[in-house]
This record gives structure tokens, sequence and C-alpha cells, in this order.
């Protein structure tokens, strides 16, 4: 009887182990870079807060405890810088609100029509006082976009007047009226707003907001010209970069893919632009208007646009120039009233070193309290449990409660204390 050889294959014991091993691996690997990019190992913290020991400061921290109690991000997500700012330039908020208000046209002297949204109060003051808040929006931004809409309707229900600035051109439904639109730091339109404010209420007090560009045009408004600083209770900015020039470099490095950012925001440039371009270009010379035309099409960050096209129309030589003359770094040292600077640690837009500004700032001036939180993004600072986002954000929270906290600390406060007034001549008064 012949015996035939079979070949037997067998599956060594050691190869399932190894494919198991292949698996968790894998699914190790997947977690590490979740728990990166989520930075779901980041703690939560209070603000880092940089102030002079005042008493006026020591009420405000008192009496605001958003500026002091721990910021809690959504867990799963909210510690991340980008999903913040995903989220807030996505959907701007959730559920937002339609507050009611009536919108203004004022013609300016160069043919310009500024427009801006007024809110009345829903509900009353604590303190029983006519507050307005002059609100400047951020880049392209208007009364429309989600954060504004939610943030009016919440200081509403404070008992809190609204005017919130549509930035000339922003608006999709309005014709621009002259051969000019925003720009990083014009405060043309700001300070026709805030005079049809001061004129039409006055025994109002004005209570000044700036959110991104916003809180640059704002404290440069306010820096500007001392009487701007008239029947100015306080003024919050929020997320803003301080200087245009030192910021200009940062804009081009890869690092928190600011690169990308800087991309998408002059790619919404261009379709604001474009959108108005008879109202723009309609005057100039054929010959100009292709060649202004044509390096709008190719610039690919916010910095080509400006110098092709934005710093031309208030007759700057040079970007360095519309740089240097339209950030607020050159004026803020002059705001005396009080003001609060709010930044977050993890905002792809703001570089760190643009930080050192309002620190140095709040280190020298009694009337600065500058908030760092450690997440946030750009205008996100969503709070949540694990996934879903509360409609308000800490950023909507915090502006309120120093609203409110102001208003009381003018209520309250001792006779020799007034703001913007020193401690030195309270002192004197005293002795």
């Amino acid at each position: 009887m012949n015996t035939q050889n079979t070949d037997v294959h067998t599956i060594s014991p050691e190869l399932p182990a190894m494919f198991d091993g292949m698996k968790l691996a894998a699914v190790a690997t997947v977690l590490y870079i979740l728990v990166r990019c989520l930075n779901l190992k980041s703690p939560t913290a209070p603000p880092d807060l940089t102030y002079q020991d005042t008493p006026l400061n020591r009420f405000l921290l008192k009496s605001c405890p958003q500026l002091t109690k721990e910021y809690i991000p959504p867990l799963l997500w909210g510690k991340s810088g980008h999903l913040q700012t995903a989220l807030y330039g996505k959907l701007g908020r959730v559920s937002s609100p339609h507050p009611s208000g009536v919108r203004k046209y004022l013609p300016m002297q160069d043919g310009a029509t500024a427009t801006f949204d007024l809110f009345e109060p829903v509900g009353d003051h604590r303190t029983g006082d006519d507050i307005t808040m002059v609100i400047c929006p951020g880049i392209g931004n208007h009364s429309e976009k989600h954060y504004i809409r939610t943030f009016v309707d919440y200081a509403q229900k404070d008992g809190y007047r609204c005017a919130v600035l549509n930035h000339l051109g922003a608006l999709p439904n309005i014709e621009l009226t002259s051969p000019r639109m925003f720009t990083y730091g014009c405060t043309w339109e700001f300070a026709a707003m805030v005079g049809y404010i001061k004129r039409t209420y006055p025994q109002t007090q004005l209570m000044v907001v700036g959110f991104s560009l916003g809180g640059n045009i704002v404290c440069k408004f306010l820096g500007e010209n001392r009487t701007n600083q008239e029947r100015v209770l306080c003024c919050v900015s929020v997320c803003q970069g301080y200087s245009a020039l030192r910021a200009q470099e940062t804009f081009l490095q890869w690092d928190q893919f600011r690169r990308f950012y800087n991309f998408l925001m002059a790619d919404n440039m261009k379709k604001i632009i474009l959108s108005h371009r008879h109202s723009l270009f309609g005057g100039s010379p054929v010959k100009r208007i292709d060649l202004d035309i044509g390096r709008l099409y190719t610039a690919t960050s916010l910095m080509q646009i400006d110098d092709s096209i934005m710093r031309k129309f208030h007759g700057h030589s040079s970007l360095k120039e519309y740089y240097e003359k339209e950030s607020c770094v050159h004026y803020i040292h002059n705001v005396n009233v009080p003001l609060l600077l709010v930044n977050s640690a993890d905002d792809p837009l703001v570089h760190d070193s643009l930080l050192t500004i309002p620190r140095t700032l709040a280190a020298k001036k009694p009337n600065v309290i500058f908030s760092l939180t450690l997440h946030g993004g750009h205008l996100g600072f969503f709070e949540g449990a694990v996934l879903f986002p509360q409609p308000l954000t800490w950023m909507d929270k915090v502006i309120v409660g120093y609203a409110n906290a102001m208003c009381q600390w003018e209520k309250q406060k001792p006779p020799c204390q007034s703001v913007p007034q020193s401690e030195s001549s309270c002192a004197e008064e005293q002795s």
C-alpha cells in the first residue's frame, strides 16, 4: 500500500496574537492622534489675569465671577482651538435667536453710507440706568451673524440697548454709495454710529464692545481723541491681534495652520470686494481696474489684498504705512476708561507673540485687565458638558457680567472714585 505524502498547512499560533497586536496598535495610534488633536489631556483652568491691584479691579473681579472661575469647554472637542474656531466660523452659535431691531442709515462726508442696527432693551436693567452697548463685529461681519445675534439677545434681556455696526460693504443686500469699504482700522463708521446714539439718547452711557477686527477699531477709536471717551462707561475687546504689522509675519507661518486660515479669510474678502466691484472700481481707468482685479484674483493672503486694494481706499503709500496707522497698538495707551482685553491662548489666528501688547499694557495702566483663557479658539468660547455646546458662550457671559459689575460700581462707588479718575487724586481727597 502506497502512502501518499500530503502537505498540511497549519497556522502558527503566534499569528492571531500578532494580528491582535496590530489591531491594538492601530487603535492606540488613532486614540493617540485624537487625544493630541483634540487636546484632551489639557487641563481646565481659570483665565490668566494681568491687572493692577486697585479698588475698581478688585470689585470687578469679585462681581464678575466668569473672570476668576474655571472656563470649562465641551469635554470631547472644546479644548481644540481649531474646532472652537471652526464651529464659530461655520455655525456662529447653536440655536441662535432672532432679536428684532431697526436698521439706521447714516450718510458720510465722502458719499459713503454707514448702516447699523438698533435693538432696544426687552428687560429692565438691574441698576435702572440707561446703558447702550455700541458693538463692532469681526472682519466682514454684521448684525445678522449668529454670534452677534446671540450676544445682542442676551444683552437685551439684561436691560441693555444695543447698536451694532454693519461693516461697510459687509451686508450682501446693501449697495455701496462710494468707492470705499471697511478696512482694518478705519473708525469713521463706528464714530458716526456712536455720535448718533449720543445725540438721540442724551442720558445714555455707553459700553463699547469689539470682536476680533472690531476690537482693533473700538480701541483705536477711543484712543484717537479724548472726547471719544466721553460718556463711555467701559470697553471690552475680544480676540483682537493689536498690531497688523507684527501679525503680518505670523500669518505667513504654517504653525497652528495660520497660513491656511489666512487663505480662507482672503478668499472671503475677495468675494466681498468682487460683489461691489462696480462701486469700488467704476470710476477708475480701465487699465487700472484690470490690474487691481487681476491682482485680487491671484491673491492668496490678506496681505496681498491689503497691499493691492485696501490700503488705497485711504491713500496709504505702502502696506507698512497702512498697518502702522490702522493698528490700535499706537492708540490704546490713550484709553483711560476701564478696559477689558480678552484673548485665548489657543486662538489659531492670534500668535502668542502679539499677546505681549495687552499683557504689558495691563501691567502699566490701572484701568486695564487682560484676561487670557487656556481654551476658546477665535471667538468660540463654547461651554458644555461633553459633546453639545450651550447656546450662550463664556464670551457672552463675561461681557455682560463685566458690564453689570461696572454699572454696580458706578452706583455704589465711594464719592471720591469716578471712572476714569486716578487713585492718586482719590487719595488726595481723602487726606
